[in-house]
C-alpha cells in the first residue's frame, strides 16, 4: 500500500513517489517521548501517514517506536506504508559528515530508508554537540556544493528516496541549483497567511520544487512575536461566516497554494481537525482578504544565534532575505 492510500488526505508526486501533503511534526520545546508515541499512534488511527522530525527535535527515537507499534498493532502493514522525514542540522554541514548523519537518523529511527532528507538551515557550525542557541563563534563558511554532492550519494545509495532543503531563499536556491545534478525535491520553509512566501512559491513553482510549510498556524515563538495567524482578525472573520477554525482557515490557505504542510499537535481533536480542510474551498474574495494580511517574518537567524559572541567570515544576509 503506497503512503496515504488508507487516508483522505491528498498526495504529491516528488518525481516518481507520493508525499502526502499534510505531515504530523514531531518538534516540541520540552519534548515527552511517551507523549509523542501517543499521539503518533493516534495521528495514524485518524489517517496520517507522513511524520516529520530531526535529529534536532530529538524525536526520531519516539517516532521510529510508534512506527513499529502501529505496525504490530495492525494499523499499517508495514513502514512502507508511512512517509518519514527527517534533516540534517547544522553541525553536521559538512561534506565528510552527511553519510554518517544520516546514518545516525535510520538507527535512530530504526529504519532501512528515509522517504525524504532535508539540510535543516543553509549554516554549517562547528562539529559537535547539538546546543542551542547557535554559539556565533563555532559559525563556520557552508560549503554547500560538497554537502549537497554528499546529499545526492545518499539518495544514490538508496539510504532516502528524496532529498531536499529548508529554510532556502531564493537565493540559496539559486546557487544551489547551479551545480545540483540532483534538484531538491522539497523546500521546507515557515509559511502562513502571516508570512505568505509569495516570490519564493513563484520561484519553487517555476523550478519543480515543492514547498512545504512549517509554523503553519504561526509557529511556537508566540514569546518572541505575538501570533498573526491565530489572532487575525481578517482570518477569524473567514472562520465565522464559514462555520471554520481559524487554524483551518489557514491550513487552508496553503493548501491552495499549492504547499504541503506540516501541522504540530499532539491533541486529539486539533489533529482531527487539521485533516478536515480537503472538501471546501475559499472564494476569490475570501483570498483577496487574506493577501492584505500583514507581513511579518518570525524564524530568522538571529533568533538561532546566541547574544553574545560575535561572526566571522559569514553573511547571513541571503539566509535571511525578506521574500514577500
Amino acid at each position: 500500500m503506497a503512503p496515504g492510500t488508507s487516508t483522505n488526505i491528498p498526495l504529491k508526486t516528488l518525481k516518481g513517489h507520493d508525499m502526502p501533503v499534510v505531515a504530523l511534526g514531531t518538534f516540541e520545546f520540552s519534548f515527552d517521548s511517551d507523549k509523542a508515541k501517543a499521539a503518533i499512534i493516534e495521528a495514524i488511527k485518524i489517517g496520517y501517514r507522513h511524520f516529520d522530525t530531526a535529529v534536532q527535535y530529538g524525536s526520531e527515537g519516539a517516532l521510529g517506536e510508534a512506527i513499529a507499534e502501529a505496525v504490530r498493532l495492525g494499523l499499517i502493514g508495514s513502514r512502507a506504508d508511512v512517509f518519514i522525514t527527517t534533516k540534517q542540522w547544522c553541525t553536521d554541514n559538512h561534506p565528510d559528515r552527511v553519510l554518517s548523519a544520516i546514518k545516525t537518523s535510520l538507527s535512530n529511527l530504526k529504519m532501512d530508508y528515509l522517504d525524504l532528507y532535508l539540510i535543516h538551515w543553509p549554516i554549517s557550525i562547528k562539529p559537535g554537540p547539538i546546543s542551542y542557541p547557535l554559539k556565533r563563534e563555532e559559525v563556520m563558511p557552508l560549503d554547500l556544493k560538497g554537502v549537497w554532492e554528499a546529499m545526492e550519494e545518499c539518495q544514490k545509495l538508496g539510504l532516502t528516496r528524496s532529498i531536499g532543503v529548508s529554510n532556502f531563499t531564493t537565493k540559496k536556491l539559486e546557487e544551489l541549483l547551479q551545480f545540483a545534478t540532483i534538484p531538491p525535491a522539497v523546500n521546507q520553509v515557515e509559511m502562513n497567511p502571516g508570512w505568505q512566501q509569495q516570490k519564493l512559491k513563484e520561484y519553487c513553482t517555476k523550478k519543480g520544487i515543492t514547498i512545504t510549510a512549517y509554523s503553519p498556524l504561526g509557529g511556537q515563538m508566540n514569546f518572541i512575536i505575538p501570533n498573526a495567524v491565530l489572532t487575525s482578525h481578517v482570518l477569524k472573520e473567514i472562520a465565522d461566516a464559514k462555520g471554520k477554525s481559524v487554524a483551518q482557515i489557514s491550513l487552508r490557505w496553503i493548501l491552495e497554494q499549492g504547499a504541503g504542510i506540516v501541522v504540530k499537535s499532539f491533541n486529539k481533536e486539533r489533529l482531527i481537525q487539521n485533516v478536515e480542510i480537503f472538501d471546501w474551498e475559499l472564494t476569490k474574495e475570501e483570498h483577496a482578504k487574506i493577501s492584505s494580511i500583514p507581513q511579518k517574518k518570525v524564524i530568522t537567524t538571529e533568533i538561532m544565534l546566541a547574544s553574545e559572541g560575535s561572526l566571522s567570515s559569514v553573511d547571513f544576509s541571503d539566509i535571511d532575505t525578506v521574500e514577500t
